[in-house]
């Protein structure tokens, strides 16, 4: 009985410091419309800080209005902070059809290992129901060369939204798919895999499912897109999404990266294509999406629940 009160005690003690995550106002950065003709969007997006701490935007782009299936360019834009400036720079990728059947470009999420940088990505493919993960690197975030073996996994119609993270001495890939490889309607989840060489990876685990199916009733791409995870005060943290709406991030806490449950909601911010971003010791998030007109940009903070 003794040792079960410590453990009672113990996990109050845990959720008592576990955070609430909300979002400040957000700002506008970034407009792809700029030198265009007809305005033009960003959708899923990427940010990273180059050697010379110069800022790179990559993201799913077209013009208006939404046409997914023909998503064939990364925007690329570049800002000396990551507030801005940003100046508009050529598309960093373009489809290749001709690379193991590549038919769009969708979702970009790039990191730095050393002096190169790898960008993940949703590819597509020759066959609908067998989407690609693929990779590419760059010395520079301007010259990228797709991975010569081909993508480095296959998933389901609905696989896609890649990101990557260091956690436990390995390489974590997240993404957003379906309980059932087979099925792109029912029962949204996110998967992740683990490599310890950024090109091969393990068989699909799943990390969050989503009880409700995506279709008649919402997104028919499903609500657990975008997934992005952090670690903050000891616990983790999954942003997914739309939920609640086009314009909707949910968050989810766990004190296991592995496992988020929907019961352990931690926040919800009025963004589409969440992204966070670590800068000068402050914390931010970033929205985008079909007809948002860009991309912007809010602070993310971080507050102990009132018990």
């Amino acid at each position: 009985a003794e040792m079960k009160s410590t453990v009672i005690l113990l996990l109050a003690i845990s959720s008592a410091y576990s955070f609430q995550v909300n979002a400040g106002k957000f700002i506008h950065i970034y407009d792809p419309s700029v030198g265009e003709k007809e305005p033009w969007y960003i959708n899923d997006h990427t940010f990273v800080k180059d050697a010379n701490g110069t800022w790179h935007l990559f993201g799913i782009t077209h013009k208006e209005p939404a046409d997914p299936g023909n998503e064939i360019n990364f925007a690329h834009a570049t800002a000396p902070k990551l507030l801005g400036p940003w100046t508009k720079q050529p598309f960093a990728l373009t489809v290749d059809p001709s690379y193991y059947g590549e038919d769009h470009l969708w979702a970009p999420h790039v990191i730095r290992v050393g002096n190169l940088y790898y960008m993940f990505y949703s590819g597509g493919g020759p066959d609908d129901s067998v989407w690609a993960i693929t990779m590419a690197t760059s010395p520079d975030l301007y010259n990228w060369t797709r991975s010569p073996g081909g993508p480095v996994f296959r998933d389901g119609k609905a696989a896609r939204d890649p990101m990557v993270k260091r956690i436990d001495g390995k390489w974590v890939i997240y993404y957003c798919a379906t309980l059932n490889p087979s099925d792109p309607i029912k029962n949204h989840t996110v998967e992740y895999r683990t490599s310890t060489d950024l090109i091969h990876w393990s068989e699909r685990r799943t990390v969050f499912t989503d009880p409700e199916w995506a279709a008649p009733y919402a997104n028919p791409g499903g609500s657990t897109e975008s997934p992005f995870v952090v670690q903050q005060g000891g616990w983790w943290y999954l942003f997914i999404g739309p939920r609640g709406g086009y314009i909707g991030t949910d968050v989810y806490k766990s004190s296991n990266p592995y496992n988020f449950d929907m019961r352990d909601l931690a926040g919800h911010i009025d963004a589409h294509a969440a992204e966070v971003i670590f800068d000068s010791g402050k914390w931010f998030v970033s929205r985008a999406g079909w007809g948002q007109g860009g991309v912007d940009v809010a602070p993310l903070m971080w507050s102990s629940p009132k018990n």
